[in-house]
């Protein structure tokens, strides 16, 4: 069975050894738009295409990590619901928060792949052995990206993202078969 997804051997080459993915939230995971409700309460939209992509990296042995500027209840609920343990909230300073999570999981830069959207994740970007952005980042980020989604931040640029990770591990074949049975 051949995948609908394509993507250029170099690009799979790139991606095969990454075991982890380091994500923004805000432009990544959600469209980037902040909803406050009348009350003060941070809302946020969060896509579903995105969210299962998640858990088949999980399944495969990808461990799905945020590291955002902002926290919020809509957030970790959100990343609860999914199974994501790995995150730092509410942190500019963005690289020592990716390198602490790299060192509970025993990994370094070169098995992580990383998406982010601004100026606060370049460090990460730039460390990471896999660095993408969905296609309305900032220009700078866009540059540093080996690969850019098609499809938008908070509509399944990160579902894109999964499912390259999951072609370049070998895992994508076993879990579409699982889901055809």
């Amino acid at each position: 069975m051949n995948p609908v997804p394509r993507f250029s051997t170099e690009l799979l080459l790139r991606a095969q050894p990454v075991k982890v993915l380091l994500l923004d939230v805000d432009g990544v995971l959600t469209d980037g738009g902040l909803y406050f409700s009348e009350a003060g309460e941070t809302l946020k939209r969060f896509h579903t295409l995105d969210g299962h992509g998640l858990k088949l990296l999980q399944r495969a042995g990808i461990t799905p990590a945020v590291v955002s500027g902002r926290d919020s209840p809509a957030l970790r609920m959100r990343l609860q619901a999914l199974g994501i343990t790995q995150l730092r909230l509410g942190t500019e300073d963005k690289a020592p928060a990716a390198q602490a999570i790299l060192q509970s999981l025993g990994l370094d830069w070169d098995a992580a792949a990383a998406m982010g959207d601004d100026w606060p994740d370049l460090p990460l970007l730039t460390r990471a052995a896999f660095a993408a952005a969905p296609p309305d980042a900032h220009p700078e980020v866009r540059a540093r990206a080996h690969w850019v989604s098609q499809r938008a931040a908070g509509a399944g640029a990160v579902r894109e993202l999964c499912d390259l990770l999951l072609l370049a591990s070998g895992h994508y074949p076993r879990e579409l078969e699982a889901a055809l049975r």
